[in-house]
């Protein structure tokens, strides 16, 4: 629910998503054989199989965006008259011959007040999309560089801001160099991206033409249509891995500056072995240090990078050559006005809605940072709105209720990620004035905005949020319900990346969560994965699986583990009564409790009582009420012994 919880929900779910469907094993394979650099020339049969197409739908349709309309006018919500055989036909047709539609442009507003292009593609472009994606990711995850943090699994903007304060604080690099790519993703060079794409080994022609005609697709904006020759549109499922893959390049190359750079005579124990399984090259770059080589290192969130260097001479050098090869080797202009040198003890570098720089503490460079003004302007404003918005609908009480917790949503979310910065808790004091003053004038009933804890609270995040913030002063409750205070944070060191997290290898998943492989139930859900139903709808097959792994593989009446054959699907309320597809409408049930829910003779409801074991009084209670929606009559086993006499 909150922004957090829910980024770490997602990365847990499209690794269950690929157990459902079975992929796990393919999306190794190809993650291993990418490391061993072989070469891929029969992708398009794994991307068009059913199981791929089923799990990008699924990876899909719970995004934010999944709702928004292509040039067609059809959203997922479209596609749930379709039965999963249908789905499944009519994407596997669209890559076997694909011929894209136009992709919408439309423009959303940027912190600065400037509007950002976005590209909407229609919902079964996305869907193609998504299927190539799924089999390219593992493939190009083994050739990318490890400081790349943006749009990769199990990377974050905190990983990346780490490894800023550990160059920086920990390593002695205290000049940044900052180039700034103009208009990076409306400029890709299509013939350069291709030529990257075949070093990676991806030589499937059938894909490499998908991949072009994508690229090609009509743009349409305003009634007007053109084709595109340079960029990949924002927007695209598929256009972070593609631009990813044109800036790989550029890791590489800066690594083979000083990490990668290839030293003879190398001893046994110039490396070793860390604790995490990496390399540890620290006697290998003493001897490099000896040379007149310059030591850098660049960390990379999308097209927004930096490079630490140790002394102004090098990085001068350094920004001079970045700019030169960004031009000549990936025809990409950089911004002479927005690129700088920023050494790090007089001066803050912004990076990801962060700025730091060192300070000196106890004889040492001590990490120093804030939220950057833009970032603090771009939330005061969002926030100031959201607050406005609760204060205003207070007259409803539903309405109110939801605008408060959407406000205490944003608040959390804003702490979750600004808390990496080290005065985190200095720029949210910042913010209470505004939320504050906007809450006393915009609230008509003064008596309404309360200080102390009033004498009925509600339940559930209610009293959740009551019990994480009682302590902070500056709680406040608007009707009864509360208001998360906005100044009540601390800061929180980020993490690296640890190495040994990875996806697509079976120790990675292991540190990411308990393997899903170990449950007793998996072998009836990979069962069920495989299955295409020709009866029921896309919504309804996909949800069932969520909902089997939710009652982790037992009815939910009698709490028996099912196998396969017993696995039955409930709607509480059915299709005839107006109940729909909707994971909230659905149950997983044994076949046998689908019998006792429906008959009416009491000597058969007697004995499936007795072989279901759901003559225990909570059991029956449950059972009762879903008979209620069936319209059939409770059962009472006082009166069915008697009848039974």
């Amino acid at each position: 629910m909150l922004t957090m919880q829910r980024k770490n929900l997602l990365k847990k779910s499209s690794i269950r998503n690929a157990e459902y469907y079975n992929m796990i094993e393919v999306q190794d394979k190809l993650y291993a054989d990418s490391m061993k650099e072989k070469v891929f020339t029969d992708l398009i049969s794994i991307i068009s199989s059913d199981a791929n197409i089923k799990m990008a739908y699924r990876n899909l349709k719970n995004n934010d965006g999944s709702n928004t309309p292509g040039v067609d006018g059809l959203n997922f919500e479209s596609l749930n008259r379709l039965t999963e055989v249908e789905l499944v036909v009519k994407v596997k047709a669209k890559i076997l011959n694909y011929q894209p539609k136009a992709v919408r442009r439309v423009y959303i507003p940027k912190p600065n007040g400037k509007k950002r292009p976005l590209g909407i593609p229609t919902v079964i472009d996305r869907l193609v999309q998504q299927s190539v994606l799924q089999v390219l990711e593992p493939i190009c995850e083994a050739r990318f560089y490890d400081k790349s943090y943006g749009f990769r699994p199990n990377r974050s903007t905190k990983n990346a801001v780490a490894m800023c304060y550990k160059y920086a604080q920990c390593d002695g690099f205290h000049y940044v160099v900052d180039v700034d790519i103009k208009g990076f993703f409306d400029n890709v060079n299509h013939e350069k991206l291709m030529k990257q794409i075949w070093t990676l080994g991806i030589r499937d022609k059938n894909l490499l033409s998908l991949i072009g005609k994508m690229l090609k697709a009509p743009i349409e904006e305003k009634g007007q249509r053109f084709t595109p020759d340079k960029g990949t549109p924002q927007g695209g499922v598929l256009s972070p891995l593609l631009a990813n893959i044109v800036l790989n390049e550029l890791d590489w190359w800066i690594a083979s500056q000083w990490e990668e750079m290839p030293v003879h005579h190398v001893l046994p124990s110039d490396t070793y072995p860390n604790k995490n399984g990496t390399l540890n090259k620290g006697n290998l770059y003493k001897k490099l240090r000896k040379s007149n080589l310059k030591e850098c290192h660049i960390i990379r969130y999308a097209d927004d990078f930096k490079v630490f260097c140790k002394t102004y001479g090098e990085a001068v050098k350094l920004k001079y050559a970045v700019e030169k090869w960004l031009m000549n080797r990936l025809k990409l202009e950089t911004s002479k006005e927005k690129s700088k040198i920023t050494n790090l003890k007089t001066g803050y570098s912004d990076f990801l809605g962060i700025k730091f720089k060192l300070y000196r503490k106890g004889g040492k460079w001590v990490i120093k940072s804030h939220m950057t003004e833009k970032a603090l302007e771009n939330q005061k404003r969002k926030l100031k709105r959201a607050i406005s918005e609760a204060c205003r609908s207070h007259a409803l009480e539903i309405s109110q209720h939801n605008a408060i917790i959407s406000y205490n949503q944003m608040v959390i979310g804003m702490h979750e990620y600004y808390n990496m910065a080290t005065m985190i808790c200095e720029d949210v004091h910042k913010l209470f004035p505004t939320v504050d003053i906007t809450m006393k004038t915009r609230l008509n009933d003064r008596q309404s905005l309360e200080k102390e804890v009033p004498v009925k609270r509600k339940g559930g995040m209610d009293e959740y949020f009551y019990q994480k913030y009682q302590k902070s002063k500056q709680l406040r409750f608007i009707n009864g319900m509360v208001v998360v205070p906005v100044a009540y944070c601390k800061t929180r060191n980020p993490m690296c990346h640890s190495p040994t997290v990875n996806r697509y290898t079976p120790e990675g998943r292991a540190e990411i969560h308990r393997m899903l492989l170990n449950y007793a139930y998996m072998d009836v859900l990979l069962q069920l994965g495989r299955d295409n139903s020709i009866t029921e709808g896309i919504e309804f097959c996909d949800n069932m699986l969520a909902r089997f792994v939710a009652s982790k593989g037992k009815c939910e009446i009698s709490k028996q583990q099912l196998e396969y054959k017993d696995v039955v699907c409930h709607r509480l309320i059915s299709k005839e009564q107006g109940g729909t597809d909707e994971y909230k409408n659905l149950r997983i049930i044994h076949r046998e409790v689908e019998k006792l829910i429906y008959e009416t003779n009491v000597n058969t409801i007697f004995l499936l009582l007795e072989s279901t074991g759901c003559k225990e009084s909570a059991k029956l209670t449950k059972l009762n009420k879903w008979r209620k929606n069936v319209g059939r009559e409770p059962v009472n086993l006082v009166t069915l012994k008697q009848s039974l006499k």
